[in-house]
Order: C-alpha cells, then structure tokens, then sequence
C-alpha cells in the first residue's frame, strides 16, 4: 500500500528534531567524508580528477527533500522552469536561499559562511525555530548551525565522523556477530603488516584483496590489488608516509574481495530517544565501487530482508548507544553463491536513496518499479531546462502519467560549464539525475536507454533539431503512447 508522502515526510522529521511540524533549512554539502577525511592516513593513492563542481551541485537535490514551510540553501537559485516543472507534478518545495556569489570549488556551505546577508537570513530562521539538517555533519556545518542559532537536526561532527568510519563499521559489525567479509582493519603501522600478510596468502591463490580508505566515499579510496607487487608497493608508500609525518597511525580496511551477485543499500533512522525505525532496503547499482543508481524494490527473498531488517535493529542499538541520532545508510551485498553480508560499510549521513525516498511515496503505485539513474550530457555551451525538456519529449513524466523520467536534480547538467566560465565555445562535461517510474523493470530499462541515447546525442541536438527517435519497449503506459506535453 502506498505511503502518504507527508505522513512519511512527517515520520522523518519527527525523528529529527522531535515534532512533526518542525521547520528545517536543509543543506546538500555532499561528499562531507572530504572533511572527516582531514588529517587521516587512509590509502596514499593519486586523487581523482572529477569534477568537483559537479559534485557539489548536487546540493540541488534537497530541492525534492523539504518541504511546504522549509528552506533550502543552494549554491545557486535553480532554473525557473525546472521549478515549474516540479510544482506541476505537484510537489510543495521548500523556499530557496543562495549566496551572492558561489565558488564551484566550494561546498555550500562554504558559500554560506561566506555571505554575511545569507548568514543573516539563516539567523532570523534560527529564532523561527527552525533547525539545520545537512546532508552530513562535519566542523563546517556546525560552525554554521552556530553563527546563525540553528539548532542540528541530527549528532554533532565528532559523533559523525567516528560512526561513518569504515573501521568502524567493520569492528562493530564483528562485535554484534553479524557476517562480515574475510579481513581486518590497520589502526596503526603493525596492523597494516598482519592484515598485509593475510592478503598475500589469499593473493597467491588467485583471491582478489579490497584496500578501503576509512573515509573514502563513491569509489574514492578503494583499491582492488590482485597482484602481489602492487600490494607490497601500497604498503611500502604507507612506510614511507610514516617516516617522513613520524606517526604509526593508519586508517584502512583490509577485505577479501568477494564475488558479488548484487549491491543492496538499506536505511534506518534513529530517534531523538534512541529508537530505531527501518526505512527500506534497494539494489544498489554500482560500477567500479562508484554509485550509478537504485532499483526498487530489491529482488530479495522474505528471508534476505529479515535478515537486513535484523541487522539494521542490531546497527541501530549499537549507534544510538554510541550517541548517533539521524539518518543511517548501509552498504550490503549478496554473493555470487546467495550469501548475504548485511555490513559493507556504515554512511552516517544522509544517502542517495534519501533523496528518492519522497518521490517513491508520491509517484509510485503499488506494484510500480522506480529506477533511480544519472546519464552523462556533453555539451556545446550550457543549456537550459526548457531545452532538455525538448530533448527528453515524451518521456519526461509528466503529471497523471504512469510512467516516464523525472528529472530529480538539473543543476549538475551546467555545473561544469559555472567552473570553467564556458561562454559557447565548450564542449564540457555534465550529468543528469532522474528517476524511471514504470510498471515494470522491462519498461524501465527501455524508457532509460532511451533517455540515454537522447541525452548522449544533446551536443549534437543543441545544433539540430531532428533527433527524436521512437521509444522502445512495450507499448502499454509506455511515454511514447502520449502526445509530447500532455498529461
């Protein structure tokens, strides 16, 4: 039976901050784990050259996640017409605040410490009473809880940091006798040589080793080693850092990387007394450890979500006791052979599937699958909502329809072109989110692929015009039985 979005909205929130009517001011400084991460000895690897303007556009998916008498700061105010497009489908958005001036380098809520005006405005809301919900808490958002009196609708930055730890969420994980994989975690210089020699037995029988830096985050720090030269050179960069900082402190996780039939992510939530309510569990899709997307409802056995839901109740007594209040996500997974290991790593911050909870309660009837997915754009120079619109036809859901594509986050499509001040001459790289609703995963799969082919071809599209083609895929309740722009 579905679940009333503001029964579930409200459910949440009560969690929170204690009253289903409390007002919040939410804030998207995704890839917070950058800033637990400071002065931690996780795997001495090259950095990843993504972009990072990009990443922190991803703020604009708080959009969908308040509501009616909420706020959200963005690091810029979102396209008019992708504002319209969201009201029509008939969701009640929370009033929008932004800086002046954004820096794409820059978290928002760097950009908001950094507007006296914008800080100003955050203050009168903290006399309102309404309370700041990050998407994670780390010193930066509790410096800006404090400046402007907004109370944390969650744990403080310490509390945060120690749970999101994979060291952490593999020790705790062990110590309540729940499956974890093969392995250990390196605290220190003496740790990492055992766990190392652990390894290189496993390497010399063909099994592949898995590196984690304890706050890596979408495929950041982790390193698959099945040779045994390139373990021994990890740990060898590892000695080295030791010498030159004279600290013996590490901060990995060392596993046996198993063979996997599925990526599950589940949530919880704990309350403001402790309690623990279980949210849901989703397949998660994953390609070289980095986050593509979700299917929902994960195909598993009454059994298998059992035993998730066991384990989410064991998790959740653990953290609360450890003083974590908030939003838990949880990386799992299923084995070639069925095995479930319910503890991968522990989130102690809002998730991905966070973000899709609300539109899963307010679009999907039963019976309905929803496929949450990005697609990579490239474009000539930046482009507007009206013009992606065009570009997606009719399979844009639109308000009344069964099924369709629904744009969950525009401003990640420009955030490239802010970065490099693209003024036409482009091409620059951007990303689409959205979320396929259908009725069921064949349909799913035709309206994403071709919503991929469509959004793949908009460089070229932005100088033509002819480039729709047909929908593939059955034709009942399929987008390309409606006209393009009518409900």
């Amino acid at each position: 039976m579905r679940v009333d979005p503001d029964a579930f909205s409200e459910r949440l929130r009560t969690d929170l901050t204690g009253s289903a009517g409390a007002p919040l001011v939410l804030l998207g400084n995704f890839e917070v784990e950058n800033r637990w991460a400071e002065n931690e000895p996780g795997l001495p690897t090259l950095q990843f050259a993504g972009s990072q303007a990009i990443v922190n556009r991803m703020d604009e998916f708080g959009l969908l996640l308040g509501g009616k008498g909420d706020h959200v700061v963005l690091k810029a105010p979102p396209d008019g017409c992708y504002l319209d497009y969201l009201t029509g489908l008939g969701f009640s958005l929370p009033q929008v605040l932004s800086p002046r001036r954004q820096e794409p380098r820059w978290i928002v809520t760097e950009d908001a410490l950094a507007d006296p005006d914008l800080v100003t405005a955050l203050a009168a809301l903290g006399a309102r009473g309404c309370q700041l919900w990050p998407h994670g808490v780390s010193d930066l958002e509790e410096k800006l809880a404090w400046r402007c009196g907004l109370p944390l609708a969650g744990s403080s930055a310490a509390i945060c940091k120690t749970v999101n730890s994979k060291i952490y969420s593999r020790i705790i994980a062990a110590e309540s006798g729940l499956r974890v994989p093969p392995g250990g975690v390196c605290r220190d210089l003496a740790e990492l040589a055992a766990e190392c020699d652990k390894a290189r037995m496993w390497l010399s029988h063909g099994r592949a080793v898995v590196l984690k830096d304890a706050y890596g985050v979408s495929g950041k720090g982790i390193l698959v080693v099945r040779e045994q030269r390139r373990l021994d050179q990890v740990e060898a960069m590892c000695l080295r850092r030791s010498g030159k900082r004279g600290d013996q402190r590490v901060a990995i996780v060392v596993e046996e990387w198993l063979p996997k039939r599925t990526d599950l992510n589940y949530q919880f939530t704990i309350d403001r007394s402790g309690a623990v309510r279980f949210d849901f569990v989703k397949e998660a899709i994953t390609a070289g450890g980095v986050h593509q997307g979700h299917r929902m409802p994960a195909l598993l056995t009454a059994g298998q979500t059992a035993e998730i839901r066991d384990a989410a109740a064991t998790l959740g007594s653990r953290l609360a006791a450890d003083g974590y209040l908030g939003v838990v996500g949880v990386d799992a997974l299923l084995t070639a052979d069925d095995m479930l290991y319910p503890v991968i790593e522990i989130n102690a911050r809002n998730n991905m599937s966070t973000y899709q909870e609300r539109l899963r309660h307010q679009l999907c009837a039963d019976g309905q699958v929803m496929l949450a997915r990005h697609y990579p754009v490239r474009l000539r120079r930046p482009a507007s909502f009206s013009e992606v619109s065009d570009c997606l036809g009719e399979l844009l859901l639109r308000r009344g329809a069964a099924s369709g594509l629904l744009v969950n986050n525009f401003a990640t499509v420009n955030a490239a072109a802010v970065a490099q001040r693209v003024d036409g001459q482009g091409p620059f790289e951007g990303r689409l989110y959205g979320v396929v609703i259908a009725g069921s995963a064949e349909q799913a799969a035709a309206i994403d692929a071709e919503a991929a082919c469509r959004l793949g071809a908009l460089t070229d599209a932005q100088q033509e015009t002819n480039w729709r083609r047909p929908v593939a895929g059955p034709a009942t309740d399929t987008p390309s039985t409606r006209r393009r722009g009518t409900p």
